[in-house]
């Protein structure tokens, strides 16, 4: 029993924990964007999560195949760019999943820089800001979800007796 319950909430715990340490590092980067030679970084979430997830399971994350639930969306094949000029794209760009290797996780990575300081301090605090948020919101639904699990659970529990 306590087992299927642990099975319910293991994706959004691994969930909230990964968007937690995000946060940590996104902070880092806002708070250090005055630090010479500083170089922003980041996570990806969605080969954060299914490594977490994997290693919650006890799996090797090697050669697995990714978690579906954390790919963006593909295009569908058959549909076609309609262009009314020589010079538009010709459509045939594929989506290809961003969530990278499973084995990262934990792995900060370096942003790019849109455009670099004299300093080298690489942070860009209208995109961290952006990011931040995003990232906070993405964090408040995750509470959301579970608080609204744990009330489902609570109503069915209390409504037989």
């Amino acid at each position: 029993m306590l087992d299927k319950l642990d099975q319910d909430f293991a994706f959004n715990k691994e969930a909230l924990d990964v968007r937690a340490y995000r946060q940590e590092v996104l902070s880092s980067n806002i708070a250090n964007a005055d630090t010479p030679n500083y170089k922003a970084r980041d996570i990806n979430f969605a080969s954060s999560l299914a490594g977490a997830l994997r290693k919650a399971d006890g799996q090797p994350s090697s050669g697995a195949a990714p978690l579906q639930m954390t790919q963006p969306a593909g295009v569908t094949s058959g549909m076609t760019l309609a262009t009314t000029a020589s010079g538009h794209m010709a459509g045939k760009a594929k989506l290809i999943p961003t969530g990278g290797s499973v084995e990262d996780y934990g792995q900060l990575k370096y942003r790019i820089p849109v455009q670099p300081a004299l300093d080298g301090n690489t942070v860009d605090l209208d995109s961290e800001r952006v990011q931040f948020a995003d990232n906070t919101l993405h964090l408040e639904s995750g509470m959301t979800l579970v608080s609204s699990q744990i009330k489902g659970l609570l109503s069915a529990i209390t409504s037989g007796s």
